[in-house]
């Protein structure tokens, strides 16, 4: 297990997160759909049933998740949020499933998903009730562990609401227990952290120990303002929460609101681009059935996607903020940099960006390669560290690149980045 303070361990490029949660899961960001910022708890399924949380809705977005790529893509976990449960427990104590709503069950249900290919994730509380005041999990964490077991679930989220933040942790971790006794592989997904935060800093050496992902701050709303603010809290969080994370355990931004209604392109591709240089959980929430080209192209776009997926698994962080502009960097795999220029203007047009007033630039010493990947694929050729080369971003959008140095000093220089950028962090220059 990871020793060092967080400073150390966020500036060292070999530094290891702490100890992860041994369960062999979420080696990489987990990837899927969950129906929450869509579809909330609309149980009307007489006046609304397209919409209405039921079995029809997950065994239609997994016909379409296998139909239309998604699954190809990465994405493999269909995921039920709160409100699916009867009002009541069974006579032996378990949760069931509302009759009307899945009249066949949740196993039923995880066969069908299972039998395309994909997996099934499942909603539950540390507190006495959901957070929409459906049964909660306290006083039956194991009996609710197993039956999601014996049910083939194959992610909990596991929600905060209804309970005492001074018994969060016991909560969390008895959980976490419950769920690796039953010997079945559940991803863990907590909100742990977001229900503690207001209280004190979370214990995020605990927390990676306990959990496979975790959230950390609002849930996402369809709206930029929503985004934005995430970003905001991620950034001047990053000191603390970024070495916590990597293979086996993430900081969790909440959902892709790609898709929807709230976001223009540009900020859809802000989103995209700022969650994969995050090494966040993609998990959409949005309409598989209804949903425009261009999103689907966005979220499906392997070159974002292999940045979320690099198998170095280290969270990015922002690095400078330069002109109203947001520098975000990720180290990658093959000694290559991922680099995220965000533009917060939200008035005029396109913005200039000079490249090389990115931090991460220096490993450009003496050459290195650029592919933009948005917003357009293009290769950018052989730059230097002294490249005149200017970056167009379009008003609350972000264009996203790899850059691959030829140096065969790479680890040196990268790790002089990230102490210069820790320093000049210390000094209010930076970040």
């Amino acid at each position: 297990m990871c020793r060092v303070v967080c400073l150390l361990a966020f500036v060292s490029v070999l530094g290891l997160a702490a100890e992860a949660l041994d369960n062999g899961l979420a080696l990489k960001p987990t990837m899927g759909w969950l129906h929450w910022e869509r579809f909330m708890c609309n149980t009307d399924c007489e006046g609304d049933p397209d919409n209405c949380i039921s079995e029809r809705l997950y065994m239609q977005m997994a016909d379409m998740m296998v139909k239309e790529g998604w699954k190809e893509a990465g994405y493999e976990y269909v995921c039920i949020d709160d409100c699916w449960p009867s009002r009541q427990r069974d006579a032996q104590g378990r949760l069931q499933a509302d009759p009307k709503r899945f009249p066949r069950g949740i196993k039923k249900l995880a066969d069908y998903v299972h039998s395309k290919g994909l997996k099934l994730g499942i909603y539950a509380d540390v507190g006495k009730n959901t957070c929409a005041g459906y049964p909660g999990s306290l006083g039956y964490y194991e009996t609710d562990a197993q039956t999601f077991a014996d049910w083939g679930v194959d992610l909990l989220k596991f929600d905060g609401c209804y309970m005492d933040w001074t018994l969060l942790g016991e909560g969390y971790i008895n959980m976490s227990k419950a769920l690796n006794k039953t010997g079945r592989s559940i991803l863990y997904s907590c909100e742990w952290p977001l229900y503690e935060w207001p209280f004190r800093k979370p214990n995020y050496t605990a927390i990676r120990e306990t959990c496979n992902h975790w959230r950390n701050f609002n849930d996402v709303y369809d709206s930029w303002s929503s985004v934005k603010s995430i970003l905001e809290w991620t950034a001047s969080h990053q000191d603390i929460i970024v070495p916590s994370a990597g293979p086996g355990g993430w900081n969790d931004p909440d959902m892709l609101v790609i898709g929807n209604f709230g976001l223009s392109h540009d900020q859809q591709e802000s989103q995209m681009a700022l969650w994969a240089i995050m090494a966040a959980p993609l998990l959409m929430s949005n309409d598989l059935r209804n949903i425009c080209p261009r999103s689907k192209e966005l979220l499906q776009n392997r070159h974002i996607i292999d940045i979320s997926q690099d198998p170095v698994g280290k969270q990015g962080y922002r690095s400078a903020k330069v002109d109203s502009f947001e520098v975000w960097e990720r180290p990658l795999s093959k000694n290559r940099l991922a680099i995220a220029v965000l533009n917060n203007q939200e008035i005029g047009g396109p913005r200039g960006f000079v490249i090389r007033a990115a931090p991460g630039w220096k490993i450009c010493d003496p050459k290195c390669n650029v592919t933009q990947i948005l917003p357009q694929y293009k290769e950018m050729g052989v730059q230097t560290q002294q490249s005149k080369m200017v970056i167009s971003v379009n008003p609350s959008g972000t264009a996203l690149l790899t850059v691959t140095p030829f140096s065969s000093d790479f680890t040196g220089l990268h790790k002089l980045h990230w102490e210069n950028t820790s320093i000049r962090h210390k000094h209010g220059t930076i970040l």
